[in-house]
């Protein structure tokens, strides 16, 4: 499969589509994200957002210090997240792509937040903290 890279939210208010191929695919166990998400888990798909296109008029925004998450205002599903201090790029949600079976993770971040059940046997390399460096090491909540 190659780029466009179609998703959106359960209902299908909220659609987005990514003309290239995504610089950033990965896990994260970070608390904050756990929250956001409702799972023990999350996966996100990146790109630069100059190659991002959304459409509908149900895309709604939540802040939490330099993050920036959007959810579908009519079913809640999660989008995407976007960081201030990560200009120009966008995280979906994998779950929200239409074909997230493509999305293989290459690596886990914030290992050290994962919970202690939840075990994913794989020999992807594993970040105690992000795995996407920010320009002034600070993470929402005030952790790296």
């Amino acid at each position: 499969m190659t780029a466009p890279h179609t998703g959106g939210c359960r209902c299908g208010a909220v659609r987005f589509e990514a003309s290239a191929e995504p610089h950033h695919v990965s896990y994260c166990h970070c608390g904050d994200c756990r929250r956001a998400s409702g799972a023990p888990v999350s996966a996100f798909v990146g790109f630069l957002t100059e190659q991002v296109a959304f459409t509908g008029k149900a895309l709604k925004m939540y802040e939490n210090g330099p993050v920036t998450r959007s959810f579908c205002g009519i079913c809640g599903s999660p989008i995407a997240y976007v960081d201030e201090r990560l200009e120009d790029h966008i995280y979906f949600m994998l779950g929200a792509m239409d074909m997230p079976a493509y999305f293989r993770p290459t690596h886990h971040a914030y290992v050290r937040e994962q919970l202690p059940f939840l075990h994913m046997p794989d020999d992807l390399p594993r970040h105690l903290k992000t795995s996407v460096p920010r320009p002034d090491g600070y993470r929402q909540n005030g952790t790296q």
